[in-house]
């Protein structure tokens, strides 16, 4: 008899504790509510909307409306007051800094150069790539204009060069690494990192530069269809050698990002940025997320997750 009672009363103060917990919770949920709205990077935007569709799961009460427009559209909507976070996939600079800019850390992403499958080279840009003098020579210079040029010179066909219209962080970092400015890019102009890989998946001749996002799908961890990866020859030895040779699925390509085998730039942080430190409290909770819960989306969607310390440094940037 004694057994039973005490079970009864370890049964009703376990269910008490739960129901004390879930109400806690539940009423925290109910705290956490209004509106928040993201523009910016097309790098950063599938991840932004993954971690907006889980955190709106969280806490029904808040609305969260992301769009992308181009790392350039995203800083100045946000130094502007139009939205609450911008998505950047560059460095920030001064000039941004000294009107307000606030960054944080979110992920890791990379640019990667872009052909067509149907090349007619397509054999030997898998087994010898590009060098960097050579992009710099088809992207800068012009001095490389055809195929043929980059191998064994028979081949006529145009190099139809591929970049960006809209100010973004994916040609800036791609630029950088050739050594100029987004504007020193030659090519056709394409809208959006969507657009860039539709016009090369058009062109056997084509060649442009896309984020880790829209080359790869994020299930299969394969490179998708219609278009293929352009190894760097990071050593310009003329040959891909097997340390180079990280780009046949997502998986190996991120741990070549984190082992520092793929070269920086093109690998960058992608931030979130506010004007100023960030006061908004639902704001504030959805950026501490990011930087905790919401971390464990990353490597699903393809990303590349920032060490846990600089994780925390960016956190106490925010509460401090």
């Amino acid at each position: 008899m004694k057994t039973n009672f005490f079970n009864y009363i370890v049964i009703l103060a376990l269910s008490f504790y739960l129901f004390i917990s879930c109400s806690n919770q539940t009423s925290k949920s109910k705290e956490i509510k209004g509106r928040i709205s993201i523009s910016g990077a097309f790098a950063l935007y599938p991840l932004a909307v993954k971690w907006a569709e889980e955190f709106q799961k969280k806490y029904p009460e808040v609305k969260i409306d992301v769009s992308a427009g181009g790392a350039g559209k995203g800083m100045t909507d946000v130094l502007n007051g139009l939205v609450d976070i911008a998505m950047v996939s560059r460095d920030i600079n001064k000039e941004e800094t000294s009107k307000g800019a606030f960054e944080i850390k979110v992920t890791k992403d990379a640019v990667i150069p872009t052909a067509n499958p149907q090349n007619p080279y397509i054999e030997q840009i898998k087994a010898n790539g590009l060098t960097k003098k050579q992009f710099e020579n088809i992207f800068v210079n012009k001095t490389i204009n055809t195929w043929g040029k980059c191998y064994d010179n028979s081949n006529k066909s145009s190099i139809n060069v591929y970049t960006r219209s809209d100010a973004c962080g994916a040609a800036e970092m791609w630029a950088k690494y050739l050594g100029v400015k987004q504007e020193n890019l030659k090519g056709t102009g394409v809208y959006g990192d969507p657009g860039m890989a539709e016009a090369v998946k058009k062109d056997k001749n084509g060649i442009g530069f896309n984020n880790i996002a829209f080359l790869y799908d994020a299930k299969t961890r394969k490179i998708n269809q219609g278009i293929t990866i352009i190894p760097l020859d990071i050593d310009s030895s003329g040959v891909i050698e097997t340390n180079e040779n990280f780009y046949y699925n997502l998986d190996s390509l991120r741990n070549a990002i984190l082992q520092g085998r793929y070269p920086s730039p093109p690998a960058r942080n992608l931030f979130f940025v506010t004007k100023a430190k960030p006061q908004n409290n639902v704001v504030v909770e959805f950026l501490n997320w990011v930087l905790t819960d919401g971390q464990k989306y990353v490597e699903e969607a393809g990303y590349i997750n920032i060490p846990s310390d600089i994780l925390n440094k960016e956190a106490k940037k925010i509460t401090k």
